[in-house]
């Protein structure tokens, strides 16, 4: 998975930051893919868990607060 840096950029700035490094922007997407992939995996786990193939939102609402 890959996010877009200039979202990354986005949600920096969004945040209150008047300029951002391109370090930054590399290191929280990093950060945010590797958080959404174990929420991603943790979610399939709970569906799995329920006896059903389609992840559903509750799902990654379990993962969210696990």
């Amino acid at each position: 998975m890959s996010l877009p840096k200039a979202a990354i950029e986005r949600i920096i700035r969004g945040a209150g930051a008047e300029r951002v490094s391109g370090d930054a922007v590399e290191e929280l997407k990093d950060a945010v893919e590797d958080l959404a992939e174990e929420v991603a995996s943790d979610s399939a786990k709970f569906a799995d868990y329920a006896d059903r193939n389609t992840v559903k939102k509750e799902d990654v609402d379990m993962a969210v607060q696990h």
